[in-house]
């Protein structure tokens, strides 16, 4: 097991490297390239990754605390059963990449790329999607209390089971996805009515 602390690295190939089972505490990584490399069960704390391509990376069983992964690429990436607690996540591109079994605890997921993301059955509540791309995401039996959706793409997004109440939803386009079997508060079952030409007094 290896420890970086504090170290700062920009436009550092790193693709197709073992680096499995370390520990990352406040470090910088700008416009670096994990392109396939292994980084299984690694420990990231407070690190800040901008525009760093992890395309084809094996991150699964890896942990984020409170790090930033700011417009980074994770096309085809592994990310099994890892956990991102209080990250920020703004603008990375997670197409094609496996999310099945990942943990999101709060943070900031706004403007991220998860289309046809499998995130059934996760507690999200209270995390930031806001204009995030969800486009076929399976949200089904989901904990999104609290969670902000504004002008979020929906459409085709599953959330039979899901539980949106408190959830922010302006700007988004309530005919593009079903809401049959999720929970709603009386103030999205309005909006949801209205967007339909109903008219609630």
């Amino acid at each position: 097991m290896y420890s970086y602390i504090e170290q700062q690295y920009t436009e550092v190939d790193f693709s197709h490297k073992d680096l499995r089972d370390g520990e990352l505490r406040q470090c910088t990584f700008t416009r670096c390239r994990f392109r396939g490399a292994h980084l299984e069960e690694v420990w990231t704390v407070g690190c800040q990754f901008v525009e760093c391509d992890f395309s084809g990376a094996q991150l699964n069983g890896s942990v984020h605390t409170g790090s930033a992964f700011t417009n980074c690429r994770f096309h085809g990436a592994n990310l099994f059963v890892s956990k991102f607690e209080e990250c920020k996540m703004v603008g990375s591109d997670f197409s094609e990449a496996s999310l099945d079994g990942v943990t999101i605890e709060k943070g900031d997921w706004s403007y991220t790329s998860l289309r046809h993301a499998n995130l059934s059955k996760q507690s999200m509540r209270g995390v930031r999607f806001v204009e995030a791309d969800l486009y076929e995401c399976n949200l089904e039996k989901c904990d999104l209390r609290d969670a902000d959706f504004s002008r979020a793409q929906l459409s085709r997004v599953r959330l039979f089971g899901a539980d949106l109440r408190g959830a922010v939803l302006d700007g988004v386009n309530f005919k593009s996805f079903d809401v049959k079997g999720a929970r709603m508060d009386a103030g999205q079952a309005v909006a949801f009515l209205r967007s339909y030409g109903a008219k609630v007094e």
